[in-house]
């Protein structure tokens, strides 16, 4: 990563600009709880402010990612925007849409084995119940309407009217994808806030932790997902 440049230029660089330049400070942001993805478009010093936290203390971890070998990793910001689509569909779709059922019947049981003892149990099925039920509208939308129309307007082969329909298309689905990640994101905060981080209690059967594990892995998905699309996909796709 780049050398931190003076507090002034630093104060307009966002959360999501440094995890696209290098994902490994996406370690240092969730090590102080500080959103990179659906909060991705804040400065630094802003979440640090909501936080509670001293900017420079943040920004000398985040200089010292910087310092350090980087191993060989792919710069998403730099990809095209048909190929980081694709990649977006093969890797995080994919994963959503072959384990949120699974997720959703552990969480279920779970629920319905442990609810007496453990009655935060039925709000995390119901609020992963809920995510699920959006998320598979929210994946449609992009698969069949949004990701389509980036890619006919990016290949640049459209008459006028029909560029203009495409973008108007894509604006209105970018303000409906911001809004559903900020409401997935904040479900999801829930989730981690009632699991207590997803320690497993003692009295755990094995579907119970097998289920923090597999929302635990979900919320991680999710944060790279989301990322890809607000702090990249998105900002390119309304540059078109």
């Amino acid at each position: 990563m780049n050398r931190i440049p003076s507090e002034k230029a630093e104060d307009q660089r966002t959360i999501g600009d440094y995890v696209a330049e290098d994902y490994r400070t996406a370690d240092v942001f969730e090590k102080y709880g500080i959103d990179f993805c659906c909060g991705g478009r804040m400065t630094v010093a802003a979440a640090c402010r909501r936080q509670g936290l001293d900017p420079q203390m943040v920004y000398q971890e985040l200089a010292a990612v910087g310092r350090q070998p980087s191993p060989q990793r792919e710069n998403f910001a730099e990809w095209d925007l048909p190929s980081l689509i694709d990649h977006i569909v093969a890797t995080h779709h994919a994963y959503l849409w072959a384990n949120d059922p699974r997720i959703l019947e552990h969480a279920r049981k779970s629920a319905q084995a442990h609810g007496s003892n453990h009655p935060e149990m039925a709000e995390i099925a119901a609020l992963f119940e809920k995510i699920a039920a959006d998320m598979e509208g929210h994946l449609k939308e992009e698969e069949e309407v949004f990701f389509p129309a980036v890619k006919r307007l990016y290949g640049g082969s459209l008459d006028k009217q029909a560029a203009g329909q495409e973008r108007a298309l894509i604006r209105a689905s970018l303000a409906r994808l911001h809004r559903e990640h900020e409401e997935v994101g904040d479900a999801v905060h829930r989730i981690r806030r009632l699991s207590g981080g997803y320690g497993i209690p003692a009295d755990a059967c094995n579907t119970y932790a097998l289920t923090y594990r597999q929302l635990k892995e979900f919320e991680e998905d999710l944060h790279k997902h989301v990322h890809l699309e607000n702090n990249i996909l998105f900002l390119k796709a309304a540059q078109l």
